[in-house]
């Protein structure tokens, strides 16, 4: 190693190191609050054929190529894999080949295509499909395409020498640390991150999580490390990722509600407190993601493993309240399944919200618990205990399907 330089790689198996970025400054990753930053994971293959897997971010370019020659000539690179083409990954592929001169660049069928497109390449991609190989010489790279994991390009290969899958996105999480392997940090955040991140990038895809994990378990190769392209490095462990994929993917609904509100004038909510007291009297856990203060990214989160959606709106202009009405169309893009849910919301002379809310639950297949509650200017007890009511039915109904 070359530690004269400012950036090192980090070795991950015998002949595998990490050359990746680190983005410290990373909070919004297309509406998904990424509170804690990312990496750019990118790695470096010590073969007879020397290969890189995947680049960085155009921004972090320099500090990628700094990591490689901690380890070698960058000239010496033979082989570059593109296993997924989001600019995330790819951003500086165009300057590195120039700079490198690969012999050859790999992506799947789907990536050659995104690649052309993003980039203008013409015939300097080589497409792979499902069970073919890359020689390496004294390695092998086998291709797995996983179409919508969470591109239609994407893809893991697998280093057969050191067992290490190199899995693109998926099982990967927006997390920067100077820790490489995710033993070396604590559980709760690492099962968090990885949580949040299936619920804002991989959910609407689940379907296809489930079909591409049956048929890479049926592949059975011995997986040692898995080696995401955002977040640490999984060593030991990394079959618990797959169990939780599996368990997010078939989105069984638990017995947990989410109340999603915000509110003008401490109306609204009022009602979605008093039917978050309903909802927990029936020993259902609640809970309540008030606008002003939670994110839609962390309220997506929280929706992963609930059984029980409950939205709450004021009407302004005729409409949804703003912060209502993106949470929504956010939400909605997710395609969250097999959820149950109610509406509520006050008003002063025209109750729109709450039928729209209704509307949006029902255009997400969200099964509906009676007809909400629409209460005008300030709810009075009356109205508060209708609240109540309505969230213990909610709970109710809950317990039936769980």
């Amino acid at each position: 190693m070359n530690e004269s330089l400012p950036f090192q790689a980090v070795k991950i198996s015998e002949h595998v190191y990490w050359v990746g970025a680190i983005d410290w400054n990373l909070r919004d990753f297309h509406g998904y609050a990424t509170e804690r930053g990312t990496t750019y994971n990118a790695f470096l293959i010590l073969a007879d054929k020397v290969t890189l897997i995947d680049t960085v971010k155009k921004p972090f370019k320099d500090e990628m190529l700094s990591r490689i020659r901690s380890v070698i000539d960058p000239l010496k690179i033979e082989y570059i894999v593109s296993n997924h083409s989001e600019m995330d990954h790819s951003g500086c592929l165009p300057e590195i080949i120039d700079f490198l001169k690969p012999k050859k660049v790999f992506a799947s069928v789907r990536g050659e295509k995104a690649l052309s497109g993003h980039f203008r390449f013409k015939d300097q991609i080589t497409p792979l499909k499902t069970g073919e190989n890359i020689p390496l010489g004294n390695m092998n790279l086998s291709v797995v395409e996983t179409p919508m994991l969470h591109w239609p390009d994407s893809m893991f290969t697998f280093l057969d020498s050191d067992g290490v899958l190199f899995s693109q996105d998926g099982f990967g999480m927006h997390l920067a640390t100077v820790e490489r392997f995710a033993d070396e940090l604590p559980s709760e955040l690492l099962e968090y991150e990885e949580k949040k991140y299936y619920a804002n990038i991989i959910l609407p895809y689940s379907k296809m999580v489930l079909s591409t994990l049956e048929s890479f378990t049926k592949l059975n190769f011995p997986v040692k490390i898995v080696a995401p392209d955002h977040g640490p490095v999984w060593r030991q462990g990394w079959q618990k990722l797959f169990e939780l994929y599996k368990k997010w993917a078939m989105q069984k609904p638990a017995k947990k509600a989410v109340i999603v509100y915000d509110t003008m004038w401490e109306s609204t909510d009022k009602m979605a407190r008093a039917i978050s007291e309903g909802i927990a009297s029936v020993g259902i856990l609640t809970r309540m993601m008030p606008l002003k203060g939670s994110h839609r990214s962390n309220i997506a989160t929280e929706v992963l493993d609930a059984g029980a959606l409950i939205v709450g709106s004021p009407t302004l202009n005729d409409n949804l309240y703003p912060t209502v009405a993106d949470c929504m169309t956010y939400l909605k893009g997710l395609k969250p399944q097999n959820l149950i849910g109610a509406v509520f919301g006050s008003y002063g002379w025209n109750p729109a919200a709450v039928e729209q809310l209704k509307e949006l639950l029902k255009a997400m297949n969200v099964e509906l618990v009676g007809e909400g509650v629409k209460v005008r200017y300030v709810p009075d007890d009356e109205a508060l205990m209708e609240c109540r009511n309505l969230g213990k039915q909610v709970g109710a109904r809950l317990k039936e399907i769980c």
